[in-house]
Protein backbone atom coordinates (compact mmCIF):
# COMPACT_ATOMS: atom_id res chain seq x y z
CA UNK A 1 0.00 0.00 0.00
CA UNK A 2 1.10 3.68 -0.74
CA UNK A 3 0.12 6.28 1.93
CA UNK A 4 0.69 10.11 1.00
CA UNK A 5 1.90 11.84 3.31
CA UNK A 6 0.13 15.83 3.22
CA UNK A 7 2.48 17.76 4.76
CA UNK A 8 1.75 20.75 7.14
CA UNK A 9 1.82 24.00 5.45
CA UNK A 10 3.67 26.43 7.27
CA UNK A 11 2.37 30.34 8.28
CA UNK A 12 5.03 32.96 8.00
CA UNK A 13 4.27 36.45 9.43
CA UNK A 14 5.20 39.44 8.31
CA UNK A 15 4.77 42.72 9.88
CA UNK A 16 4.49 46.16 8.43
CA UNK A 17 3.81 49.97 9.14
CA UNK A 18 1.88 51.66 6.44
CA UNK A 19 2.54 55.67 6.10
CA UNK A 20 -1.32 56.99 5.64
CA UNK A 21 -2.07 60.16 4.20
CA UNK A 22 -5.66 59.44 4.62
CA UNK A 23 -5.52 59.44 8.71
CA UNK A 24 -2.08 61.09 9.05
CA UNK A 25 -0.14 58.30 11.08
CA UNK A 26 1.38 54.81 10.66
CA UNK A 27 -0.89 51.67 10.88
CA UNK A 28 0.43 48.55 11.92
CA UNK A 29 -0.43 45.07 9.99
CA UNK A 30 0.91 41.58 10.52
CA UNK A 31 0.61 39.46 6.99
CA UNK A 32 0.02 35.92 7.50
CA UNK A 33 1.51 34.04 4.50
CA UNK A 34 1.19 30.31 3.49
CA UNK A 35 5.00 29.36 2.81
CA UNK A 36 5.55 27.88 -0.93
CA UNK A 37 3.30 29.51 -3.08
CA UNK A 38 4.24 28.60 -6.40
CA UNK A 39 0.83 31.15 -7.94
CA UNK A 40 -0.55 28.58 -9.68
CA UNK A 41 -3.25 28.29 -6.72
CA UNK A 42 -6.33 29.59 -5.98
CA UNK A 43 -4.87 32.65 -3.59
CA UNK A 44 -7.40 34.53 -1.74
CA UNK A 45 -6.99 37.71 0.90
CA UNK A 46 -9.07 38.16 4.25
CA UNK A 47 -7.93 41.70 5.92
CA UNK A 48 -8.80 41.72 9.78
CA UNK A 49 -9.44 44.45 11.73
CA UNK A 50 -8.50 44.38 15.22
CA UNK A 51 -5.21 43.01 14.78
CA UNK A 52 -3.98 43.97 18.19
CA UNK A 53 -6.99 41.15 19.00
CA UNK A 54 -5.89 38.40 16.18
CA UNK A 55 -2.21 38.62 17.53
CA UNK A 56 -3.84 37.62 21.24
CA UNK A 57 -5.06 34.23 19.26
CA UNK A 58 -2.85 31.31 17.93
CA UNK A 59 -3.91 32.83 14.52
CA UNK A 60 -0.90 30.94 12.49
CA UNK A 61 -2.06 27.48 13.81
CA UNK A 62 -5.78 28.40 12.59
CA UNK A 63 -4.71 29.20 9.33
CA UNK A 64 -2.49 26.21 9.28
CA UNK A 65 -5.15 23.56 9.94
CA UNK A 66 -7.46 25.32 7.79
CA UNK A 67 -5.32 24.99 5.14
CA UNK A 68 -5.10 20.77 5.68
CA UNK A 69 -5.51 19.39 2.15
CA UNK A 70 -5.96 21.93 0.55
CA UNK A 71 -3.23 22.15 -2.32
CA UNK A 72 -5.11 23.88 -4.55
CA UNK A 73 -6.64 26.67 -2.29
CA UNK A 74 -4.33 29.32 -0.48
CA UNK A 75 -5.53 32.27 1.69
CA UNK A 76 -3.39 34.94 2.90
CA UNK A 77 -4.73 37.49 5.86
CA UNK A 78 -3.68 40.90 6.78
CA UNK A 79 -4.50 42.09 10.67
CA UNK A 80 -4.90 45.63 10.47
CA UNK A 81 -3.88 46.91 14.25
CA UNK A 82 -6.38 49.39 15.48
CA UNK A 83 -4.63 53.29 16.19
CA UNK A 84 -5.54 55.29 18.96
CA UNK A 85 -8.17 57.16 17.05
CA UNK A 86 -10.12 53.36 16.81
CA UNK A 87 -13.31 54.78 18.03
CA UNK A 88 -12.94 57.42 14.89
CA UNK A 89 -12.00 55.42 12.69
CA UNK A 90 -14.25 52.40 12.97
CA UNK A 91 -17.76 52.75 12.38
CA UNK A 92 -20.28 53.70 9.22
CA UNK A 93 -18.65 55.81 6.72
CA UNK A 94 -20.70 59.45 6.45
CA UNK A 95 -22.26 59.18 9.77
CA UNK A 96 -21.53 59.63 13.22
CA UNK A 97 -23.24 57.82 16.00
CA UNK A 98 -24.35 60.12 19.07
CA UNK A 99 -21.12 60.59 20.31
CA UNK A 100 -19.63 61.54 17.82
CA UNK A 101 -17.78 58.39 17.32
CA UNK A 102 -17.33 56.88 13.71
CA UNK A 103 -16.18 60.39 12.32
CA UNK A 104 -13.36 59.29 10.85
CA UNK A 105 -14.57 55.97 9.24
CA UNK A 106 -14.41 57.76 5.53
CA UNK A 107 -11.02 58.17 5.95
CA UNK A 108 -10.62 54.69 7.37
CA UNK A 109 -12.21 53.24 4.21
CA UNK A 110 -10.20 55.75 1.77
CA UNK A 111 -7.19 53.91 3.93
CA UNK A 112 -8.22 50.43 3.34
CA UNK A 113 -9.18 50.57 -0.31
CA UNK A 114 -6.26 53.35 -1.44
CA UNK A 115 -3.13 52.26 0.53
CA UNK A 116 -3.65 49.42 2.29
CA UNK A 117 -4.84 46.99 -0.56
CA UNK A 118 -2.83 48.39 -2.95
CA UNK A 119 0.50 47.81 -1.09
CA UNK A 120 -0.65 44.31 0.43
CA UNK A 121 -1.47 43.40 -3.67
CA UNK A 122 2.09 44.39 -4.38
CA UNK A 123 3.23 42.48 -1.38
CA UNK A 124 1.96 39.27 -2.62
CA UNK A 125 3.26 39.71 -6.18
CA UNK A 126 0.50 37.54 -7.52
CA UNK A 127 -2.80 37.67 -9.19
CA UNK A 128 -5.93 37.06 -6.42
CA UNK A 129 -7.79 34.69 -8.29
CA UNK A 130 -10.30 33.84 -5.77
CA UNK A 131 -12.35 36.08 -3.18
CA UNK A 132 -11.04 38.62 -0.87
CA UNK A 133 -12.86 38.76 2.43
CA UNK A 134 -13.25 42.09 5.30
CA UNK A 135 -14.07 40.56 8.63
CA UNK A 136 -13.96 42.15 12.18
CA UNK A 137 -14.89 42.37 15.52
CA UNK A 138 -17.16 44.00 17.63
CA UNK A 139 -16.72 47.89 16.37
CA UNK A 140 -14.08 46.19 14.28
CA UNK A 141 -17.00 44.20 12.77
CA UNK A 142 -19.44 47.20 11.79
CA UNK A 143 -16.30 49.22 10.00
CA UNK A 144 -15.71 45.75 8.40
CA UNK A 145 -19.02 45.17 6.77
CA UNK A 146 -19.66 48.59 6.05
CA UNK A 147 -16.78 49.23 4.02
CA UNK A 148 -17.45 46.01 1.99
CA UNK A 149 -21.03 46.84 1.40
CA UNK A 150 -19.75 49.91 0.00
CA UNK A 151 -16.90 48.89 -2.14
CA UNK A 152 -18.37 45.91 -3.66
CA UNK A 153 -15.92 45.49 -6.34
CA UNK A 154 -12.91 45.16 -3.89
CA UNK A 155 -14.42 42.74 -1.45
CA UNK A 156 -16.90 39.06 -2.03
CA UNK A 157 -17.26 38.01 1.95
CA UNK A 158 -17.99 40.02 4.65
CA UNK A 159 -17.26 38.72 8.36
CA UNK A 160 -18.96 39.86 11.57
CA UNK A 161 -17.86 38.76 15.00
CA UNK A 162 -19.91 40.42 17.77
CA UNK A 163 -20.70 43.15 15.46
CA UNK A 164 -21.42 46.90 16.89
CA UNK A 165 -24.51 46.78 15.29
CA UNK A 166 -26.57 49.01 18.37
CA UNK A 167 -24.35 51.86 16.58
CA UNK A 168 -27.41 54.33 16.43
CA UNK A 169 -28.26 58.02 15.81
CA UNK A 170 -29.49 58.94 19.12
CA UNK A 171 -28.95 57.94 23.09
CA UNK A 172 -31.70 55.94 24.84
CA UNK A 173 -32.29 58.47 26.75
CA UNK A 174 -32.95 60.68 23.53
CA UNK A 175 -36.18 59.45 22.67
CA UNK A 176 -34.35 56.27 20.45
CA UNK A 177 -35.99 54.19 18.47
CA UNK A 178 -34.85 50.79 16.19
CA UNK A 179 -34.68 53.19 13.41
CA UNK A 180 -32.23 55.47 14.86
CA UNK A 181 -29.63 52.16 13.84
CA UNK A 182 -26.99 53.53 11.39
CA UNK A 183 -26.11 50.78 9.84
CA UNK A 184 -29.82 49.10 9.70
CA UNK A 185 -30.60 52.10 8.11
CA UNK A 186 -27.90 52.02 5.60
CA UNK A 187 -28.47 48.52 3.97
CA UNK A 188 -32.57 49.45 3.74
CA UNK A 189 -31.63 52.52 1.96
CA UNK A 190 -28.40 51.39 -0.33
CA UNK A 191 -27.34 48.16 -1.92
CA UNK A 192 -24.07 46.26 -2.93
CA UNK A 193 -23.73 43.37 -5.19
CA UNK A 194 -26.14 40.47 -5.60
CA UNK A 195 -23.43 37.51 -4.65
CA UNK A 196 -22.52 39.42 -1.51
CA UNK A 197 -21.73 36.71 0.98
CA UNK A 198 -22.12 37.35 4.93
CA UNK A 199 -21.24 35.32 7.91
CA UNK A 200 -22.24 36.65 11.19
CA UNK A 201 -22.04 36.07 14.77
CA UNK A 202 -23.17 36.41 18.05
CA UNK A 203 -22.43 34.99 21.92
CA UNK A 204 -25.15 34.22 24.09
CA UNK A 205 -23.22 36.15 26.64
CA UNK A 206 -22.00 38.75 24.31
CA UNK A 207 -23.73 41.27 26.76
CA UNK A 208 -25.98 41.91 29.58
CA UNK A 209 -28.39 45.10 27.25
CA UNK A 210 -31.33 44.31 26.52
CA UNK A 211 -33.23 47.67 25.48
CA UNK A 212 -36.72 46.36 24.35
CA UNK A 213 -36.82 44.10 27.46
CA UNK A 214 -37.94 41.37 25.01
CA UNK A 215 -35.74 38.70 27.24
CA UNK A 216 -32.60 38.86 24.05
CA UNK A 217 -29.97 40.76 24.43
CA UNK A 218 -29.08 43.39 21.80
CA UNK A 219 -26.46 42.55 20.29
CA UNK A 220 -28.23 39.15 18.94
CA UNK A 221 -31.77 41.30 18.39
CA UNK A 222 -29.42 44.09 16.64
CA UNK A 223 -27.47 40.91 14.59
CA UNK A 224 -30.52 38.95 13.87
CA UNK A 225 -32.68 42.51 12.29
CA UNK A 226 -29.54 42.48 9.87
CA UNK A 227 -30.33 39.28 9.26
CA UNK A 228 -34.04 40.15 8.46
CA UNK A 229 -32.81 42.77 6.34
CA UNK A 230 -30.41 40.58 4.00
CA UNK A 231 -32.77 37.95 3.12
CA UNK A 232 -35.27 40.85 2.43
CA UNK A 233 -32.56 42.41 -0.04
CA UNK A 234 -32.57 38.77 -1.35
CA UNK A 235 -29.72 37.06 -0.11
CA UNK A 236 -29.96 33.44 0.27
CA UNK A 237 -29.43 31.17 3.24
CA UNK A 238 -26.83 29.17 3.49
CA UNK A 239 -25.24 30.42 0.00
CA UNK A 240 -24.59 33.90 0.55
CA UNK A 241 -26.36 34.64 4.28
CA UNK A 242 -24.77 32.70 7.43
CA UNK A 243 -26.15 33.28 10.85
CA UNK A 244 -23.66 31.57 14.17
CA UNK A 245 -25.38 32.11 17.84
CA UNK A 246 -22.64 30.81 19.92
CA UNK A 247 -24.32 29.41 23.28
CA UNK A 248 -21.98 30.54 25.94
CA UNK A 249 -19.98 32.73 23.55
CA UNK A 250 -18.63 36.04 25.42
CA UNK A 251 -17.95 39.57 23.99
CA UNK A 252 -14.06 38.41 24.17
CA UNK A 253 -10.82 37.00 22.14
CA UNK A 254 -11.66 33.40 23.32
CA UNK A 255 -14.78 33.20 21.92
CA UNK A 256 -13.84 34.75 18.39
CA UNK A 257 -10.86 32.76 18.03
CA UNK A 258 -13.46 29.35 19.04
CA UNK A 259 -15.66 30.25 15.70
CA UNK A 260 -12.88 31.67 13.38
CA UNK A 261 -12.05 28.13 11.67
CA UNK A 262 -15.93 27.80 11.20
CA UNK A 263 -16.06 31.09 9.62
CA UNK A 264 -12.88 30.55 7.37
CA UNK A 265 -14.51 27.04 6.33
CA UNK A 266 -18.06 29.29 5.05
CA UNK A 267 -16.30 31.99 3.74
CA UNK A 268 -13.39 30.21 2.18
CA UNK A 269 -14.45 27.07 1.88
CA UNK A 270 -11.30 25.93 4.11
Amino acid sequence: MMYTTILPVKINTNSYKIPSAHLKHEVEIDIYTPEGILGNEKIELLLLNDGQDVAKMDFSQILEHAHHGKRNHRLIVVAIKASEERLLEYGVAGTADFKGRGAKANLYTDFIIKELLPFVKKKIAMPITGKIGFAGFSLGGLSAFDIAWNNPSAFDVVGVFSGAFWWRKKDLTDGYTDADRIMHARIESTSTKPGMKFWLMTGTEDEKADRNKNMIIDSIDDTIDVVKLLLKKGYKRPDNLFYYEKVGGKHDVPTWESVMPAFLSWAFGY
